[in-house]
């Protein structure tokens, strides 16, 4: 049992234990999903930045292809709207589809934490199965 006099010691140590795991436990991995977002926000304006040339690309193609005129002008522009809505409608139509919870489960990674998570669990519930590891008995 603890003296009296070494409680202010053992709450001192009590708290900056709580805060060395508040920091570990929160801070690092708030800080590790700041860098992904951070990385994923870049690549989106990447891309819209790529879309925004394409489209640019894809008028004044459509509108080399067409006589000169200016009715025709404008049809290379609704033409080259409707090719790009077409490509935004796949686009949505493919990322936006549900994926059965059987192709989820034959991913690699999904096989390897499944794996993990079963040894462990038969490790933690069979203490036999530990030192049969280890190899000693």
């Amino acid at each position: 049992m603890a003296d009296v006099r070494e409680l202010p010691e053992l709450v001192r140590e009590f708290v900056d234990m709580s805060k060395d795991y508040l920091r570990q436990e929160t801070l690092e991995p708030a800080k590790q999903l700041g860098r992904f977002a951070g990385y994923a926000l870049g690549a989106a304006v990447a891309f819209a930045f790529g879309a925004l040339f394409f489209s640019v690309a894809g008028v004044r193609y459509v509108r080399e292809l067409l006589p000169e005129g200016p009715n025709w002008s404008a049809l290379g522009y609704i033409i080259t709207a409707v090719i790009l809505g077409i490509v935004a409608a796949v686009i949505i139509r493919v990322t936006n589809r549900e994926i059965p919870i059987e192709e989820l489960k034959e991913t690699p990674i999904i096989d390897e934490l499944s794996g993990l998570t079963t040894a462990a669990g038969a490790a933690a519930s069979d203490p036999s199965a530990e030192s049969a590891s280890q190899g000693g008995s």
